[in-house]
């Protein structure tokens, strides 16, 4: 188990992906990925209120509502969940007013009283930072959320929101979601991971497995052969960079006699701050590998070995 930041949450340090719930994951899939992530251990799931909204007929709040409805049928214990604010059709933007309307909005998804953990989804400039960070501590101030975070935000903006929040006496943020994996570094170490050192922050990644790239099961850089969209999102990173990077994943997976997966993750762990990688299962063949990631310790010689394959790549690459 690990804390999050300097909150009071103590989780499997992987945290469930659930932007594949009623987008590539139908209801009963994503009920029975539910059920093996917890039967396996699992404890953390992160979501948005904006997931599925790009689905043809969806209109956001798909995922909210299924693990609402898994929530009230297996009634969990001691499952943490994240949910974030700012993207959803009806809830766009982080004005005070829409900020509360959208978490009581996710609370009646989720069919819950309180949010574990409600993101700033993504930074919204055209509103001033005091007004979205008020409206942040009067929600934990009502009871309504346990602990605010940010994701996607600048280090200068996180300093920023962590200034306001301590002179105005409102809830400091206790993690950050950034973009960060093997393929995805160098914005994150260079000046997220500081800032989240300074303030014990901590880490929780998105595209943990770049698209599922870092599965090692996506080898060719021609999209039109992928059957699916994380396939499709996959492809851009099989460059010869990125295959090195596989590469030496394979190799440290069979060491471990363990999968390419589990180790992608598993490095991730192991670099300053991160507290619980995301990463999503469309099935639940799965969710296995994810679990794996969560326990496997590689040794300070293996990390560095991926460090190194993996220092110039650049972003996006």
């Amino acid at each position: 188990m690990t804390r999050i930041g300097t909150s009071d949450l103590d989780v499997l340090p992987l945290a469930l992906g659930g932007n594949v719930f009623g987008w590539t994951a139908d209801h009963d899939t994503s009920f029975a990925v539910l059920d093996a992530f917890v039967d396996g251990g699992g404890d953390f799931i992160d979501t948005a209120d904006s997931y599925s909204s790009w689905v043809p007929g969806n209109e956001g709040g798909e995922s909210e509502t299924i693990i609402g409805e898994w929530l009230a049928s297996r009634k969990p214990s001691g499952v943490v969940v994240a949910t974030k604010v700012s993207q959803h059709p009806q809830f766009r933007g982080l004005s005070g007013p829409n900020v509360r309307k959208a978490a009581e909005a996710s609370l009646r998804r989720l069919g819950a009283d309180e949010i574990d953990l409600y993101y700033a989804h993504f930074d919204d400039a055209t509103v001033p930072l005091e007004e979205t960070v008020a409206a942040f501590g009067q929600l934990v101030e009502d009871g309504l959320v346990r602990h605010v975070a940010v994701s996607n935000y600048s280090a200068e903006r996180i300093r920023e929101w962590i200034e306001i929040a301590r002179r105005t006496g409102v809830a400091v943020p206790v993690a950050v979601q950034p973009h960060y994996n093997l393929v995805h570094r160098n914005e994150v170490e260079d000046t997220i991971i500081p800032v989240a050192e300074e303030f014990d922050l901590g880490l929780v990644p998105y595209y943990a497995l770049a698209s599922g790239f870092l599965t090692g099961k996506y080898r060719s850089t021609d999209s039109s052969e992928q059957d699916s969209p994380r396939a499709q999102g996959a492809a851009k990173y099989a460059t010869e960079a990125g295959l090195r990077i596989i590469d030496a994943l394979e190799q440290v997976a069979d060491a471990h006699g363990t999968s390419v997966a589990a180790t992608s993750l598993a490095w991730l762990r192991a670099q300053p701050t991160v507290v619980a990688p995301i990463a999503s299962a469309r099935t639940i063949a799965q969710v296995p590998d994810l679990l794996a990631g969560a326990r496997l310790e590689l040794s300070a010689e293996e990390v560095r070995l991926l460090d190194r394959v993996s220092e110039w790549t650049p972003a996006g690459a």
